[in-house]
């Protein structure tokens, strides 16, 4: 006894076997079940599909055989051709009649089992109805049927095989829905998966937003920074046209500048002029430049571009930010630029709003925002309103 009759077998010993109606939801529930096992297998193909539930379609006909009554024998006798009935046409009847008579064939499916009436009294040979079992049954088990488990082993399910149904359009009548629907199943599943890695790898992000790396030069500023119009530093002289500069910071007067205790400030020379060597130190602390309360005075009320002359350290690139306190006039947001060997204008704008100042204010550059140590040529700054 194979791995599928048993298992029928024991589900119909679980309630009343002679009870048609038990029967055939055993037998519903037997197809859902292989159902499940086979959707369960990506591996099977649809062949062997096919087979399987040929398989126990044959075993169910061959079960319910040992509870129907005997008949007299309906069929054609002699060398009949066979009938082939139609969809409201009465199930098939095997009969009893000799190899060379074709036996009757149904060729639609009957979705509950059918029991012949056994007649009063006849000399007719006698044999028995087999059952029509339904080709697709339902996903589900049926209510009252016992649960059948058709999860078995590959070589079981093997085991169970028959040969290949030899009428090619029963095949294709019954079976193509069940191939349809595997078929668009699976290019859904596939196009599915590919729309998910294609939105993870960033195949519909633009190219801006597949660039997260850091800024690099030319030189970027944050908040309210003013860029130049051709979007790098200035150049020296470049941003003086028509512009009334006032001091802020000169290398000629250092007084006003203040570095803490783990940053230096130096007043050095070269070929380019004098200049003030600040290095903030390994806490990131920055040094400040102090803005007198009469510069803040001309400033009140106006816009204001503030201008830092800087240069990097000879060999080491490197990137400053900016911090403001100009006191009861606000303040100016960090800044961050990145500096290069070559002496350069960097710009930035306030507006500031229309009170009395009160104090001095200052001007915080850290120079080195990485906190590598990295040094910054302050050779001046300076402001100017806006006209």
């Amino acid at each position: 006894m194979d791995a599928i009759e048993k298992a029928i077998r024991n589900a119909l010993e679980k309630g009343n076997a002679e009870d048609r109606a038990f029967r055939e939801r055993v037998y519903r529930s037997a197809f859902a079940a292989l159902d499940r096992a086979l959707q369960a297998n990506p591996d099977v193909t649809v062949e062997v599909a096919i087979k399987r539930r040929k398989s126990i379609q044959a075993k169910i006909t061959e079960i319910e055989s040992e509870y129907l009554p005997a008949v007299p024998d309906v069929g054609p006798q002699g060398d009949a051709p066979a009938v082939e009935l139609g969809a409201d046409t009465a199930p098939a009847v095997e009969t009893g009649q000799p190899a060379s008579s074709p036996a009757v064939v149904v060729d639609a499916p009957v979705p509950s089992v059918v029991d012949a009436p056994m007649p009063s009294a006849s000399d007719a040979p006698l044999s028995r109805v087999l059952p029509v079992v339904p080709d697709i049954m339902p996903d589900a088990t049926l209510p009252g049927a016992p649960a059948i488990d058709m999860s078995a082993p590959a070589s079981a399910g093997a085991a169970a095989e028959v040969a290949p149904d030899r009428d090619e359009r029963r095949i294709r009548g019954r079976r193509l829905p069940l191939t349809a629907i595997f078929l668009t199943v699976t290019l859904l599943a596939a196009v599915g998966i590919g729309l998910f890695f294609a939105v993870q790898t960033g195949v519909f992000k633009t190219q801006a937003q597949l660039d997260t790396a850091p800024p690099e030069a030319p030189p970027t500023v944050e908040g309210d920074d003013f860029t130049p119009a051709d979007g790098g530093p200035a150049k020296p002289g470049a941003a003086d046209q028509s512009r009334d500069w006032i001091n802020v910071f000169s290398p000629t007067d250092a007084s006003h500048v203040s570095a803490p205790s783990d940053a230096k400030a130096e007043v050095m020379k070269d070929d380019t002029g004098s200049f003030l060597r600040i290095r903030s130190g390994a806490s990131g602390s920055a040094i400040s430049f102090d803005v007198g309360q009469g510069v803040l005075e001309k400033l009140a009320g106006k816009h204001a571009v503030f201008d830092i002359i800087a240069r990097s350290e000879e060999g080491k690139e490197t990137q400053i930010s900016v911090d403001c306190n100009f006191g009861e006039l606000g303040d100016c947001g960090r800044k961050r630029y990145a500096v290069g060997q070559q002496q350069n204008e960097y710009l930035f704008d306030v507006q500031f709003p229309d009170k009395h100042p009160g104090s001095a204010g200052t001007i915080a550059v850290n120079s080195d925002f990485d906190k590598q140590g990295k040094a910054a040529d302050i050779y001046e700054i300076r402001v100017s309103v806006e006209k």
